[in-house]
């Protein structure tokens, strides 16, 4: 059983990711998965690479209220929320790939974003969702080497370090996407290998 201090917070948690419309709360709940990470992101750089760039890193923490407001505004409006949430994942990206640099493998959080961008809306919506999911796509195609130095340069061990750890989280946030998106769908009551 959880503490009670616990217990409330992970109910508030709850209650201000929920949501009528289920893509909304859905999407909520990947908002407030990536804010509450958030935080964590410097002090993950500072233990890979050293805290030498830490000054610069605090600045990943602009991206935190922006995420945690996503849920208020679904509550306005579900396709404001969905929108916001995609834009701030992709700009938020563009940014730390700048912050970091291009061989810190920042960038690779790009596929997870077109991926929600694409999850995030339905096919009756899909003059949002095309370019929301392509986005990321020509931010990559534009942007690529295109960056400028970094506030902060690190050594080639310390970007090999940050690009393994980076490449990993990207890949641990689009398999939770499509975990979190995957329990919209209801299977049918019997398979037709079932039949």
């Amino acid at each position: 059983m959880l503490p009670a201090p616990l217990t409330r917070n992970t109910g508030w948690f709850r209650a201000y990711a929920d949501n009528p419309d289920p893509l909304a709360a859905t999407g909520n709940l990947v908002a407030l998965v990536l804010a509450s990470n958030g935080p964590f992101y410097p002090l993950y750089v500072a233990l890979v690479a050293g805290s030498r760039g830490m000054p610069w890193l605090l600045l990943t923490l602009l991206s935190f209220p922006c995420f945690l407001a996503v849920p208020a505004l679904a509550r306005i409006h579900s396709q404001l929320g969905r929108i916001t949430l995609s834009l701030i994942a992709t700009g938020n990206t563009v940014f730390c790939t700048w912050l970091l640099g291009a061989p810190s493998g920042v960038e690779l959080f790009l596929l997870p974003c077109a991926m929600l961008a694409s999850v995030l809306f339905r096919p009756n919506e899909r003059l949002i969702m095309l370019p929301l999911a392509g986005l990321p796509v020509a931010a990559y195609l534009l942007l690529h080497d295109r960056y400028g130095p970094p506030p902060h340069i690190y050594q080639a061990a310390e970007y090999a370090g940050l690009f393994s750890m980076n490449a990993f989280s990207a890949a641990m946030i689009s398999i939770f996407i499509g975990m979190v998106f995957a329990r919209l769908f209801r299977e049918p009551a019997t398979s037709p290998s079932d039949v």
